[in-house]
């Protein structure tokens, strides 16, 4: 699976559905399905279903793009995670910097 993008009908809520890994391979895939998509929008859920694995390259990713949301004032959830993702993100604090349901 590829990273999908989907945008509400009312184009304000965009969604970014990520595949098994978010890793180095996926970096460049994910800039790309959020890049001229946030402006438009006021918020943006990551859903995290599929992620079996991810490293540190894809923390930084999310950092990045936490970022680029907060410029253009579009809030952030990520949602679906699996324990072991939701483990990592508590290790190194991104329930500080994101909102995760």
């Amino acid at each position: 699976m590829a990273v999908t993008t989907t945008l509400s009908e009312d184009g304000k809520v965009l969604t970014i559905s990520v595949p098994s890994r978010l890793d180095i391979t996926t970096h460049k895939e994910f800039g790309e399905a959020y890049k001229d998509k946030l402006g438009p929008v006021s918020s943006c859920i990551v859903d995290m279903a599929e992620v079996e694995f991810l490293d540190s390259s894809a923390l930084g990713l999310l950092v990045m793009f936490r970022e680029n949301a907060v410029a253009k004032d579009v809030d952030i959830s990520i949602v679906n995670c699996r324990p072991s993702v939701k483990k990592i993100f508590a290790a190194v604090n991104f329930d500080r910097l994101f909102k995760m349901e």
